[in-house]
């Protein structure tokens, strides 16, 4: 019996275990990093212990100061969440030597999984299909090919190479990549099978030696190789989905498989698919399994690893359920991954949390709630939201009207993204694979359109209009600006998408509004103003009237209405001088680390060249030169760390220097 259990993780996943422990009376134990501190992880555990520092490898990748906190806690079963140490079988022996009972595969599956050469190897000979691999990079003859890590997974370390000429170097960057992201830089090279789809089947072994199948999961929408939208089941034909199921059950035999697991294909085009890799652990999708057979496959891992045997009858998939992967990251920056405060975070009818959704609705699964801060030191996936209908259309409308409608103030995220995906015609109509994106450039248009930006500016400026007079402590009852004789309007001036604009505007005596205009601006639109309070606008648009829900924190200003949402930032009427940077500075767009240098002071660049390379979140960004002319500086050395904002380099323009 599991009486106690430390769940080696954080954020979304650890709350995630928390909740299925809650409601089987097993006792919870959080480790967390400094950063993590008053995560909401760590509030709702019954015991928490620090693993001093910020980063990965300094707490939640550190094997010894995991097992102390397990022995200082007296927990007496490990659950490794997903990520970090959950497919490490050095970390799974290690809870195992110590007494402990580890809730996932042995080791010996881990690290036979864990190699993906390697098992690619042990499960041809069981009979799965596979495509053809290579080690050396001058065995590769045939492109595209697929530059994958061998250790780890979530897209990390993974490149789409077309030619020779781009092989060698992305070998090289995709190993920097997985040695960062699980310590081990190995890769091999696979070919890419063009509009491939992503299927997946989830498995569970238990110590009977029984292996069975619970369903199938379709994970072809993905950015950079990362799942961002996943549902079950995947919508094949039922002739396929038994012969992926076969082999995914023949996968796990091959290997006594025992625990929760994933087996990975590729699905060609004609119908035939190809083994990707075994995750030897619980999915970050695994809810949309949960929601179409009603398990909780959290208290079904406990089951196992108490050594008990898996239910006899194994229910059946019904209905459909779609997830989405909700990112910090800033579309308008090359989708860089983000950091904040979340000032607001509220996602409207959301009927259950981390489990207990019966009947259609909406599941949500966070590490945040609203003040949570989105730190740079781990990924950026900050929640999940899932939605089961009976059919693939009600699901994906009830999601995409919930995400649509949903406040996410301070910080950045992919929203919009995962809005016009779900409302794709080629989305509803399954014409999706892994190139979804690429085809679809129409799905990373903002959802609020550039010509509603000043209707929207202009919201806000009468939010914060009413706020002052809300304030006021005398002649509050005056409409903001009001004189005897009209005089200039007032002028209220933001930073938003696209830049500054200008907002000017005039109420009558009545409060009403009597003139507006916006700049830079479309033709403006005949707009009256009904109601107005400092977080709630009602504008009369063309008469169509629109509600507008208005958020301030400091000079941020919030705006979500009928078209989509809109962060502003309210200027000063009078600034203060600040310092100026020399032309042609370069700043860091996040805070983390410069990991490589690629040019000289005194080089001559030209536009595109990369310059350096940040590592933040978990991921590379090269920083590239904006224009042609010569390395004036270069503040940071390999090996540096950077505050967002600072100073990475000085490009002189060429025709200045000629």
């Amino acid at each position: 019996m599991i009486n106690r259990l430390l769940v080696a993780n954080r954020g979304e996943i650890a709350r995630r275990v928390f909740a299925t422990c809650r409601a089987l009376g097993v006792e919870t134990v959080a480790v967390h990093s400094d950063a993590d501190a008053n995560a909401p992880f760590v509030a709702e555990a019954d015991q928490a212990v620090r693993l001093p520092g910020d980063t990965p490898g300094e707490t939640y990748l550190r094997v010894d100061r995991i097992l102390d906190a397990a022995r200082r806690s007296g927990a007496d079963a490990v659950h490794p969440g997903y990520g970090f140490l959950a497919e490490n079988a050095e970390f799974a022996a290690a809870v195992a030597d110590a007494g402990l009972t580890w809730v996932g595969p042995p080791a010996k599956v881990i690290a036979a999984m864990g190699d993906k050469l390697a098992a690619k190897t042990l499960l041809a000979e069981a009979g799965v299909p596979m495509l053809p691999s290579w080690t050396d990079t001058a065995d590769v003859s045939d492109f595209p090919v697929l530059v994958k890590a061998s250790a780890g997974g979530g897209g990390r370390g993974m490149r789409i190479v077309r030619d020779a000429d781009g092989l060698a170097e992305s070998v090289a960057s995709a190993g920097r990549e997985a040695a960062a992201a699980f310590g081990d830089g190995t890769v091999f090279i696979e070919r890419y099978v063009e509009r491939g789809r992503h299927v997946e089947v989830q498995i569970f072994g238990d110590a009977e030696g029984r292996v069975v199948a619970l369903g199938d999961r379709e994970c072809s929408i993905q950015r950079r190789h990362q799942k961002i939208v996943e549902e079950a089941p995947a919508v094949v034909p039922e002739s396929v989905r038994t012969a992926l199921h076969e082999a995914a059950v023949a996968a796990g035999r091959a290997v006594d498989y025992l625990g929760a697991g994933t087996v990975e294909f590729l699905l060609a085009p004609g119908g035939e698919f190809f083994f990707l890799e075994m995750n030897t652990r619980l999915q970050v999708e695994h809810p949309v399994t949960e929601l179409c057979t009603g398990l909780d496959l959290v208290g079904l891992q406990l089951l196992v690893a108490e050594g008990q045997p898996l239910p006899a009858a194994i229910p059946a998939s019904t209905g459909h359920a779609i997830e989405v992967r909700l990112c910090a990251e800033d579309a308008s920056a090359g989708w860089r991954p983000v950091a904040g405060t979340l000032h607001r975070f509220a996602v409207p009818q959301v009927a259950a949390e981390f489990g207990g959704l019966s009947g259609p609705g909406l599941r949500l699964d966070s590490g945040v709630v609203a003040g949570s801060v989105v730190g740079v030191h781990y990924d950026s996936m900050v929640a999940k939201l899932v939605a089961w209908g009976r059919t693939r259309t009600e699901a994906s409308r009830l999601l995409a009207s919930a995400l649509a409608r949903a406040e996410l103030h301070g910080v950045t995220t992919n929203r919009d993204l995962l809005v016009r995906v779900l409302r794709s015609p080629a989305f509803a109509a399954v014409e999706i694979d892994t190139g979804f994106l690429d085809r679809h450039s129409e799905v990373f248009a903002p959802l609020l359109p550039a010509g509603q930006l000043p209707v929207v500016a202009l919201a806000a400026a009468l939010a914060s209009a009413a706020g002052r007079r809300a304030e006021a402590r005398v002649l509050a009852g005056l409409p903001s600006g009001w004189r005897n004789v009209p005089a200039v309007p007032q002028v209220t001036r933001f930073t938003g998408p696209g830049g500054e604009i200008e907002i000017r505007y005039r109420l009558d005596r009545t409060g009403a509004l009597a003139e507006w205009s916006a700049d830079p601006g479309t033709a403006d639109p005949t707009v009256a103003l009904v109601e107005a309070s400092p977080d709630r606008v009602v504008l009369d648009v063309d008469g169509v009237r629109r509600a507008y829900r208005v958020h301030r924190v400091g000079s941020e200003v919030f705006v979500d209405g009928p078209d989509g949402t809109a962060s502003l930032t309210e200027l000063p009427r009078l600034p203060l001088p600040t310092a100026e940077l020399a032309a042609g500075s370069l700043l860091a767009p996040l805070p983390g680390a410069v990991t490589r240098v690629h040019v000289e002071v005194g080089q001559r660049v030209s536009a595109g060249d990369p310059l350096l390379t940040l590592e933040a979140m978990k991921l590379e960004h090269p920083v590239l030169a904006p224009i042609d002319g010569v390395v004036a500086e270069l503040p940071v050395p390999a090996g540096g760390q950077v505050r967002t904002g600072a100073v990475l380099a000085v490009i002189d323009n060429a025709e200045e220097t000629s």
